[in-house]
């Protein structure tokens, strides 16, 4: 499995949210998976922002079009629309900030109300390289994740540790789904269209700074 960059490309487009609160890293996990940057300086998410990125997998170009919502708790009126048409979520928390932690059923909750209900989500303890503020436990996070079904990873992207893996992880398991729905109904597999366009008119175009 390696990344293309080929904007245009592709077989199969899936639109990935990534959710949780404001600070934990979510824009940055963004930046870092679709361009490679990383900003120590950055701003909170305003609304929101969205980035695409294709990787290769079973000989498909897979196109992922992700979405980073904005955390802070005036915007979640606002950020609820853009749950439609999902077929994955990273559910972000910072792993030396336990309150961040605390909230992520509340994430799921409202994740659950929203969005397909086979949506696949990854719960992603993000800013790994601050274990010596853990104030979360892997463990913990671990058996939270196995008893919710979740898939788990810890990730940096401030050091880019399991940034790669952990969005090809989601994609791999969502076209994973896709595919065998599609033998299973007899059907040659194809490209899943359940995603928002970036053309579409209803989706928002302005984007602002990145959080952390």
């Amino acid at each position: 499995m390696g990344a293309v960059r080929a904007d245009d490309d592709y077989d199969y487009l899936f639109k990935v949210v990534i959710i949780g609160d404001s600070g934990v890293g979510k824009s940055n996990l963004l930046s870092r998976f679709t361009r490679n940057e990383f900003h120590l300086d950055s701003k909170s998410t305003i609304g929101v922002e969205f980035a695409t990125r294709s990787i290769q997998h079973d000989n498909k170009i897979i196109k992922a079009q992700i979405w980073d919502t904005a955390g802070q708790e005036r915007y979640r009126a606002i950020t609820s629309a853009y749950y439609r048409g999902a077929v994955g979520a990273l559910l972000v928390y910072d792993i030396s900030k336990r309150l961040t932690f605390d909230n992520v059923e509340r994430w799921l909750k409202e994740l659950r109300t929203h969005a397909d209900p086979s949506i696949v989500v990854m719960l992603v303890g993000n800013k790994c390289d601050l274990k010596h503020l853990q104030a979360v436990l892997t463990e913990h996070a671990k058996g939270f994740a196995e008893r919710e079904k979740l898939a788990f990873i810890e990730t940096s992207a401030l050091d880019s540790t399991n940034v790669d893996v952990a969005f090809e992880s989601i994609l791999v398991d969502i076209y994973n789904i896709v595919t065998r729905k599609a033998l299973d109904q007899g059907e040659p597999p194809k490209p899943a269209h359940n995603t928002i366009s970036l053309n579409d008119p209803a989706a928002p175009a302005k984007k602002s700074g990145g959080c952390c």
